[in-house]
């Protein structure tokens, strides 16, 4: 069989990138994905050479037309679609209060990290179907987890639930067409969004990424996970 092929969003740095190159190395085929496309395209050119090999594209999630372009490339260049990782999040917002919030950030990270995994599911699933077989990880956090939220970083930590909620509808909605769908954690990693005092590294979180793509066709689905252990909603 051909190498499966891999769309990561939010692919030119920190998890993003790490994802890429474990799916490489476990021999799928990626598409890496990035709003802007001169950082997208550097990181590309760092992994080529590498496994099955790599293609990059241009992908604002926040912005339909793109997610439509993007559909397309990979309907003309490869066919169907058997990973999505939906990956690309922005405001973890530390400094935000959940009783007197900028919503324009709310706005924004509802956009990004639900609405664009949203986006994007609705967009490529019909590649996915094709060969009733696939896989869609929602990069989540424990930030939207409900049994152990607190006050801080409101958009963020709303967003990711909501992207939890996601999760669960996709897997009930794709339980026949032999796709499975989770939320993962990576944990607090060490990346720009993490910081540098974050307890793990990017190649640990991509780690509890690539468990949920690669789970076997009987694997667990409409989950949230964290190295492979279930996380509380």
């Amino acid at each position: 069989m051909s190498p499966r092929i891999a769309l990561v969003t939010g692919a030119n740095r920190g998890i993003g990138l790490e994802t890429c190159r474990q799916l490489l190395a476990a021999g799928y085929r990626v598409v890496l994905t990035s709003r802007n496309s001169t950082k997208g395209q550097e990181a590309a050119r760092k992994l080529e050479g590498t496994g099955s090999g790599i293609a990059f594209h241009q992908l604002d999630v926040d912005n339909p037309d793109s997610i439509s372009a993007l559909a397309e490339f990979v309907g003309s260049e490869f066919g169907r679609l058997d990973v999505l990782i939906n990956n690309a999040a922005i405001h973890y917002d530390t400094g935000q209060r959940v009783i007197a919030p900028d919503f324009g950030i709310v706005e924004e990270a509802i956009a990004t990290n639900l609405l664009g995994p949203w986006r994007m599911c609705a967009a490529f699933l019909p590649l996915m179907r094709k060969n009733r077989w696939g896989r869609i990880v929602n990069v989540s956090s424990g930030s939207g987890s409900l049994h152990s939220m607190g006050s801080e970083t409101p958009a963020y930590g709303v967003a990711k639930a909501a992207l939890n909620a996601l999760t669960i509808k996709l897997a009930k909605a794709v339980a026949r067409d032999g796709i499975l769908v989770n939320a993962v954690c990576p944990g607090w990693v060490r990346t720009d969004m993490g910081g540098a005092g974050a307890p793990r590294s990017v190649s640990q979180g991509a780690a509890s990424i690539m468990w949920a793509v690669e789970l076997p066709d009987d694997g667990p689905t409409g989950g949230f996970f964290r190295d492979g252990k279930r996380v509380e909603w």
